[in-house]
């Protein structure tokens, strides 16, 4: 996680197709997510937005992919949220 200007960037590695959406802890830096949305058409991205924005706080809208959109890996762009904050709401 990473500090830029008007928010934070977040490194994750998602699972899709879980059970539940739920954040599983911190691995090679990444913070990493299960999904319940199936990787089809888009609805794990979408999930991914949905799950950042409740844990951080802030509108769906504010929250985008910058990266990865077809990946496990990807990066997220978080926007009305200071790093320590961010930090606060995940418990990291």
């Amino acid at each position: 996680m990473r500090a830029i200007p008007g928010g934070v960037s977040l490194a994750v590695w998602v699972s899709p197709g879980a059970s539940r959406s739920e954040v599983v802890g911190v691995v090679d830096d990444r913070l990493r997510l299960r999904l319940s949305a199936p990787a089809h058409e888009g609805r794990a991205n979408a999930e991914l937005r949905r799950l950042t924005a409740e844990l951080l706080g802030v509108a769906r809208r504010d929250v985008s992919l910058a990266s990865g959109a077809g990946a496990r890996r990807k990066v997220v762009r978080v926007r009305g949220v200071g790093l320590d904050e961010a930090r606060r709401r995940l418990q990291l």
